[in-house]
């Protein structure tokens, strides 16, 4: 079948003789009249316009992107990284200061019945049992510090030329309850030999210079310091007397023990 179709196509074909004539005739026409516009097809225009949509829509999307990131970009704050503070290092001054404390010693413990030593008054009471004999000068008196439970006794002791032999002797009554709490002196200690004993109702302070010292000339000053008992005491009859040889010769001077309140 499908050939006797070809073989009749065929044969049409060849017997088909094509006008020449009209052909050219409405070529002919249609260079001579109006062109004609073929109007774009609806699918065709639709697409431009959703193609162009896309296109704004993308341009849109694009730069709203941009702003969006640069709005970010600005407002995001930076993070804010803390460095702990370094402490300075303490520079000391290279020039110790010329104010250093002095240190203070604790004061002793004192026993009951007892007194801890007290340097005597730098300069005697204008009261004071004053004698003088030779380079000697001397003045006694009732340390103003004293109470009606402990007294010190002092002597103040100014010699014009070096001594080379000194003997001080206080003399304390007792008048019930005197009892030695100690002594006390402004040149060393180390200089003399101390003793105190009673005998014959009396409490007896010496100081001796030991051989081969010198007592420098100037103001000294000798403490004798006691206790009283629990009543109110007069040293009405207590004194003191001091023997001291120099260049000079010897001296000697004497005298009592005058309160000074």
């Amino acid at each position: 079948m499908n050939e006797e179709i070809d073989r009749r196509l065929r044969a049409a074909a060849e017997a088909h003789r094509p006008d020449r004539a009209r052909m050219l005739a409405r070529v002919q026409r249609g260079m001579a009249g109006p062109a004609v516009r073929h109007r774009a097809r609806p699918f065709a225009r639709s697409g431009i316009r959703i193609a162009l949509a896309g296109l704004a829509a993308t341009g849109i999307l694009a730069t709203g992107g941009l702003a969006v990131a640069a709005i970010v970009a600005t407002s995001s704050p930076s993070p804010t990284v803390t460095t702990p503070a370094t402490p300075s290092p303490t520079v000391s001054s290279p020039h110790p200061t010329s104010a250093r404390p002095t240190p203070v010693a604790p004061a002793p413990a004192t026993t009951p019945g007892s007194v801890r030593p007290t340097p005597p008054a730098t300069s005697p009471s204008p009261t004071a049992d004053e004698s003088q004999n030779g380079p000697l000068w001397s003045a006694g008196s009732v340390d103003p510090r004293s109470t009606v439970y402990w007294t010190q006794s002092n002597l103040v002791l100014k010699t014009t030329q070096p001594l080379t032999s000194l003997t001080i002797e206080m003399r304390i009554v007792q008048t019930g309850g005197v009892k030695n709490t100690g002594t006390w002196q402004t040149l060393p200690s180390g200089d003399f030999t101390v003793t105190i004993q009673e005998a014959g109702g009396t409490l007896v302070y010496r100081w001796v210079l030991k051989p081969g010292l010198t007592v420098p000339a100037g103001s000294h000053e000798f403490a004798a310091q006691f206790n009283n008992g629990t009543s109110v005491r007069s040293a009405a009859g207590d004194g003191y007397r001091v023997d001291g040889q120099g260049t000079g010769g010897s001296a000697s001077v004497r005298g009592g023990f005058v309160p000074t309140r």
